[in-house]
């Protein structure tokens, strides 16, 4: 929900509230409300404002994001005692220079009265907040949904290229002559990727071994590319485990480092790590390029943009991504926490 229409709901709510407290103040005065003296309306406003509103936005603004949480109900309704408190005493203070001074216990009942007043609307605020979160959680669900359809709908037709599967083909056939095994290897690999392109890329998460499979499998196929052994440095610390991870997370700057990369005759003209930690996992590409050219494009037509946007809605505040291009050399670091 935008920040607007949040606003006009708290807009409508405390204009709903004047409603009712004119209505009651009709009922009251039996009609003749041009016979109250607006003098006195003062205290009335302080003692049907203040604390509302300290109730309110205490709740609506504080509580619920600090506390509101399965595992946190009890300090919740702690910190909701103590708040409605404070908001019945800071009202009574402030009810002191038109009440004048009476009895302590008259203090304390009138304490705990608005201490139910500000109660009751923090409750409603906090219906309202979480009405607000779960509306926001449902358009973030859709726009996910929305992206990552457009990801792997991107993704697919960039890999799937005509390009990439004719050298492909072209050299396993080569190798057919010279290697039968090992070309029957390499179409194994290249039957798994398109299979993984095709069908596996539609679930939400899939297995972080699964990914790395197809990265290997990728990486495989591009060698063949090259008779320069050390072209590509591929490393991989760490094991995967059991964690999941978004699909084809990594390939796009993987495929742009082959797509960009100058001086295939140089070791290390493509450099790949990824390193899974107990918290994290960290992905390095990095590749040389010619500084004569042009700088290179965006990730095959997907872009930076595009990609900053699926991690942003995959992962918000999880991850750091970082893409420097100088001195001829292109690097993507890319931290998630928590995968």
């Amino acid at each position: 929900m935008k920040r607007t229409a949040a606003i006009l709901f708290n807009i409508g709510y405390w204009i709903m509230y004047c409603l009712l407290l004119f209505i009651l103040l009709a009922i009251m005065s039996k009609g003749h409300i041009r016979s109250v003296e607006w003098t006195s309306l003062v205290p009335v406003g302080i003692f049907c404002f203040l604390p509302a509103l300290l109730g309110f936005y205490s709740f609506y603004a504080v509580l619920f994001d600090r506390y509101l949480h399965p595992q946190r109900i009890g300090w919740l309704l702690a910190a909701g005692m103590v708040t409605v408190m404070l908001c019945g005493l800071v009202t009574v203070l402030a009810l002191l220079p038109w009440k004048g001074m009476v009895s302590i216990w008259l203090h304390l009942e009138l304490t705990v009265v608005l201490a139910l007043l500000a109660a009751i609307h923090g409750i409603i605020g906090l219906v309202l907040k979480g009405f607000i979160s779960w509306y926001n959680d449902i358009k973030l669900k859709e726009e996910l949904n929305r992206k990552n359809y457009e990801i792997s709908m991107a993704l697919i037709k960039a890999q799937i290229n005509p390009h990439f599967l004719f050298n492909t083909i072209n050299n396993i056939d080569v190798l057919i002559a010279k290697d039968a095994d090992k070309a029957s290897l390499y179409l194994n690999k290249l039957s798994g990727i398109m299979r993984f392109m095709l069908y596996e890329t539609k679930a939400e998460m899939i297995p972080l071994s699964r990914e790395m499979t197809y990265i290997d499998q990728y990486i495989d196929l591009q060698r063949i590319r090259s008779s320069n052994a050390r072209y590509v440095t591929y490393e991989v610390t760490g094991t995967p485990d059991n964690r999941m991870i978004a699909p084809m997370l990594f390939i796009s700057y993987i495929e742009n480092a082959f797509k960009h990369a100058e001086h295939k005759k140089s070791e290390n003209a493509i450099y790949v790590r990824v390193q899974i930690e107990a918290e994290r996992l960290v992905f390095v590409c990095r590749n040389l390029y010619s500084i004569v050219d042009a700088a290179p494009s965006e990730h095959n037509g997907l872009g930076n943009e595009l990609l900053r946007k699926r991690l942003a809605l995959l992962y918000p505040d999880r991850h750091v991504l970082d893409i420097t291009r100088e001195a001829g050399v292109y690097q993507v670091n890319l931290t998630i926490q928590d995968i």
